[in-house]
């Protein structure tokens, strides 16, 4: 019988903070059993951190299970902080913890920006990755972009209402530079208000449903302040360019085990991004979520993420 829900909660069996530069330090931690599978949990944002619920996804009698806070994320430092914070930073920073740790291969979970970033990784590293399990496909093109910042109006116009009308009406036609301008300003009494806006805005767009406990945890000043600042500086100045379409580089990956789970009303990250990357890739596993939004959190996108690290485990 298949697993509906997430493993129970664990505590970490190891952690510390891995000094990546003059600016960087990166949180990590393990859990699980420290002889099991090696699987490395890559949250979204980029900015938003990552929390204990993440563990939940891998039994920890099978997996060795990597978490770990992106650089200016969650419990890395300093929070917020955008020098040297690009996709080939983090890529790299994902090698130097793979080693620090004495991991020869590991299986790479991603949804959301993790995605993107699980992509970017496994093509930079293929022979690094034993398998990858994906959910709401951001493949972080421009129009992925404008469709966060403008598009998601025809779908929630109430939350896009609160997110432009935090700015004068004079400011609404360059959403990104207003927000980015705000948020990078060093007074608290400037940033904090802005990331705010701008984090529940994406929090009440990820759920099927109304969900008030999701736009409270966007709203908590952490999770807040690193995921607008650095969602804000990489959508400025980080989009994947064309030569580097990460469509392109399937066949790099072709062979790894895959699975890819999509919300079909996922408005964050829209479904025809999935629909693609399944396209491209025809070998990995693709599930549509018919009755679910964004979230990882949504009912049937955690029982099918947990099928898919069950299927993985057994295939390795």
């Amino acid at each position: 019988m298949s697993r509906q829900d997430l493993f129970p909660p664990i505590e970490p069996f190891a952690t510390g903070m891995l000094k990546l530069d003059g600016v960087h330090t990166m949180y990590w931690e393990q859990s699980g059993n420290p002889r099991g599978l090696p699987v490395v949990f890559l949250h979204g944002g980029p900015g938003a951190g990552a929390t204990p619920t993440h563990r939940r996804f891998f039994d920890p009698q099978a997996y060795r299970i990597i978490v770990f806070d992106q650089r200016g994320a969650g419990r890395s430092a300093p929070l917020g902080a955008l020098a040297d914070n690009t996709t080939a930073h983090l890529v790299a920073d994902m090698e130097r913890l793979r080693l620090h740790l004495g991991i020869e291969r590991w299986a790479v979970f991603g949804g959301s920006w993790g995605s993107t970033l699980a992509l970017a990784y496994a093509q930079d590293h293929p022979q690094r990755c034993g398998g990858l399990v994906l959910r709401g496909i951001f493949l972080f093109r421009r129009a992925e972009v404008d469709w966060f910042l403008y598009g998601m109006r025809s779908v929630f116009p109430e939350a896009w209402r609160t997110f432009s009308g935090f700015l004068p009406e004079a400011e609404r036609g360059d959403l990104l530079t207003a927000y980015y301008r705000r948020l990078t300003d060093p007074d608290p009494a400037v940033h904090m208000p802005a990331a705010r806006a701008w984090s529940t805005y994406e929090g009440a767009c990820s759920t099927l449903l109304p969900s008030p406990d999701t736009v409270a945890a966007f709203g908590e000043d952490r999770m807040a302040l690193g995921l607008a600042r650095i969602e804000a500086h990489y959508f400025r100045c980080n989009v994947i360019p064309p030569e580097r379409d990460l469509l392109r580089g399937i066949e790099r990956i072709r062979r790894i085990p895959a699975f890819i789970v999509q919300g079909r009303y996922d408005m964050v990250c829209p479904i025809v991004s999935a629909d693609e990357l399944a396209c491209a890739w025809p070998e990995a596993e693709y599930t549509v979520v018919a009755d679910a939004g964004h979230s990882a959190m949504e009912p049937g996108i955690r029982a099918r993420l947990v099928a898919a690290t069950e299927k993985l485990r057994r295939s390795l």
